[in-house]
C-alpha cells in the first residue's frame, strides 16, 4: 500500500496542511489554557472578595454554635441565588458550619498544614458527589478563636464553556483545513508548473538536439537559477559532444590514412615480383607509416588521459635551460640536414616546478614545429629569461608564419594551417594541443605572435621557483 503521495505538489500540500493543522491545534490549546486560567483567576478573586465579606457576618450564638447573619440582603430572595459553597472548621478539623448548598458534604476534607495561614490558599478539588470546585481557604479569628474558612465555587460552568469551544473548533477546524488544502494545492501546482515545463522540455533534448534550452521566464528566482544552471550544463555538453564528434572524425581519418598506405604498399608488393631493393623500399615505406601511426596513437592516448584526468604529474624543480638543451638536442641531425642554426640563450638560474617528462614534451613539440617549418639555412632562436615571479621561454622561427585568422585555432586538435602539405610534414595536428595542455597543467600559459612570411614566436610563461641561496 502506497502511503506517500506520488506527486510533489500533493506532498507539498499535505505538508502545508499538516503544519497548518499543528499550528491551529497549538493555538487552540493555548487559547483554551489561557481562557481557563483567566476564568479560574476570576473565580479566585471573586471567592477572596466573598471570604472578606462573610468574615464580618460570623458570630457565636449563646449556645456556642457558630452562626452566619443573612439579614444584610436587601431582598429575601437574594440569598437563594448565592452560588457558593461555605464551610468553617476548627483548627482540629471539627466542622463548625456548612451552608445548605453543600448538602452535608465535606468541602476539601481535613485541614492540611499551613492552610490559610498568613494569606489565602487556592486549590482545585472535588466534592464527594463529583462536582469540581475552586476552593479558597483563610484562617480568621473570631472572639479570640481561630476559624478556618473555606469558600468554593463550582468549576462546572468553566468546563462546560471549554467543551462548547472544543465542539465549535471541531466543526471549524476541518473546514479551515479543507479550504487551506484546496488553496495550497492550487498554489503548489502553479509554483511547480515551470518545473513541469522544464521536465517536458528536458525530455525532448536528445544528442541531436543539444542546442535546445529550458524556458527561463524569471532568472532572478530559484527556478530561474535552476534553469540557468541547467542551460549552462547543456551548453557545456553541447560543446563537449561537438568536440567529441570532431575528435572522433579526425582521429578516424588520421588512423585510416596510414593504414590505407600500409595496405596499398602491401598489395602492390604482392601483385608483382620485385627485386630485393624494391622490397626493402616497400618495407621501409610501411615502417615509416607504422612509426607515424604509433606516434599518432601515443598522442591520442596522451590527450585522452589528459581529458579524463588520469595523468598524475610528478613535480620537481627543473632548470629551464637544461630542459631547453634536452629538447633542442633531439633535432641536431635534422637541423644539420637543413643547414639550420640554433641559438640558445638565457638565464641559467631560471627554474620552474613541474613534471619533467611533460614539460620536455611541450618544448620538443614547439621546437619540432619551428624546425619543420623553417626554411633551409635559417636560424631558430630559443630564449629563456626571468620575469616577475615567472619564467618566460620564447621560441622563434623564420618560417612562412601563420595567418591571423588561423592563430586562434592552431592549438586545436587536428588543426593544420596548410592541410595540403600535412603528409609531407608528417604532422597530425596534435603537437601544439599537447604542448598547450602540458603548459596549462603547470599553471602556465602559451601564446603565439605571427605575421605572414615573418615566422612565428611562441611564448611560454610559467611560475618561477626562486633558486636557493648558497650557504656561506
Amino acid at each position: 500500500m502506497r502511503l506517500r503521495p506520488r506527486h510533489l505538489r500533493a506532498r507539498l500540500t499535505l505538508w502545508y496542511v499538516s503544519v497548518l493543522a499543528a499550528l491551529l491545534i497549538f493555538a487552540w490549546v493555548g487559547t483554551c489554557a489561557l481562557l481557563f486560567f483567566q476564568m479560574r483567576n476570576q473565580i479566585d478573586s471573586f471567592s477572596i472578595q466573598e471570604i472578606e465579606t462573610v468574615e464580618g457576618l460570623f458570630f457565636f450564638a449563646p449556645d456556642g454554635r457558630l452562626q452566619l447573619r443573612e439579614d444584610y440582603h436587601n431582598h429575601p430572595q437574594s440569598k437563594e441565588v448565592i452560588d457558593r459553597f461555605l464551610e468553617v472548621l476548627s483548627p482540629g478539623g471539627a466542622v463548625l458550619l456548612r451552608n445548605a448548598k453543600l448538602r452535608g458534604q465535606s468541602l476539601g476534607g481535613g485541614p492540611f498544614r499551613g492552610e490559610g495561614v498568613g494569606g489565602y490558599s487556592e486549590r482545585s478539588d472535588r466534592l464527594p458527589d463529583g462536582t469540581r470546585v475552586r476552593l479558597v481557604s483563610r484562617v480568621h479569628s473570631l472572639d479570640g478563636r481561630p476559624l478556618l474558612i473555606r469558600l468554593a465555587h463550582s468549576q462546572e460552568p468553566l468546563f462546560s464553556r471549554l467543551r462548547e469551544l472544543s465542539a465549535a473548533s471541531l466543526v471549524v477546524l476541518p473546514l479551515v483545513l479543507g479550504i487551506a488544502g484546496f488553496a495550497g494545492y492550487g498554489l503548489a501546482r502553479r509554483a511547480l508548473s515551470p518545473i513541469e515545463e522544464m521536465a517536458r522540455r528536458a525530455q525532448e533534448i536528445t544528442p541531436d538536439r543539444l542546442d535546445a534550452r529550458l524556458p527561463n521566464e524569471n532568472s532572478e528566482d530559484e527556478l530561474g537559477q535552476l534553469a540557468r544552471v541547467f542551460n549552462h550544463t547543456l551548453a557545456r555538453l553541447e560543446k563537449a559532444f561537438e568536440q567529441l564528434r570532431r575528435f572522433t572524425s579526425d582521429a578516424s581519418h588520421e588512423l585510416r590514412t596510414p593504414l590505407a598506405m600500409i595496405r596499398s604498399v602491401g598489395e602492390v608488393g604482392l601483385q608483382r615480383d620485385g627485386t630485393r631493393e624494391e622490397y626493402r623500399d616497400m618495407v621501409g615505406s610501411m615502417l615509416e607509416e607504422v612509426n607515424r601511426l604509433t606516434s599518432l596513437i601515443d598522442n591520442l592516448l596522451t590527450i585522452s588521459r589528459a581529458d579524463s584526468g588520469h595523468i598524475h604529474l610528478h613535480p620537481a624543480v627543473i632548470p629551464v635551460m637544461d630542459l631547453a638543451r634536452e629538447a633542442t638536442g633531439l633535432f641536431e641531425i635534422l637541423m644539420e640536414e637543413k643547414s639550420q642554426r640554433l641559438v640558445l640563450e638565457g638565464d641559467e638560474r631560471a627554474q620552474v616546478e613541474g613534471d619533467r617528462l611533460f614539460m620536455r614534451q611541450a618544448f620538443v613539440n614547439i621546437v619540432h614545429n619551428a624546425v619543420k617549418y623553417s626554411p633551409v639555412g635559417e636560424t631558430i632562436l630559443v630564449r629563456v629569461r626571468n620575469g616577475d615571479n615567472r619564467v618566460i621561454v620564447e621560441i622563434q622561427d623564420h618560417g612562412p608564419g601563420i595567418p591571423f585568422e588561423d592563430q586562434t585555432r592552431v592549438f586545436d586538435r587536428f588543426y593544420r594551417v596548410d592541410k595540403a602539405r600535412w603528409r609531407e610534414s608528417g604532422g597530425a595536428g596534435l603537437g601544439l594541443s599537447i604542448a598547450k595542455w602540458a603548459v596549462e597543467a603547470h599553471g602556465g600559459a602559451i601564446t603565439l605572435n605571427s605575421e605572414p612570411n615573418e615566422g612565428c614566436l611562441f611564448r611560454i610563461t610559467l611560475p618561477a621557483v626562486r633558486p636557493l641561496e648558497p650557504v656561506g
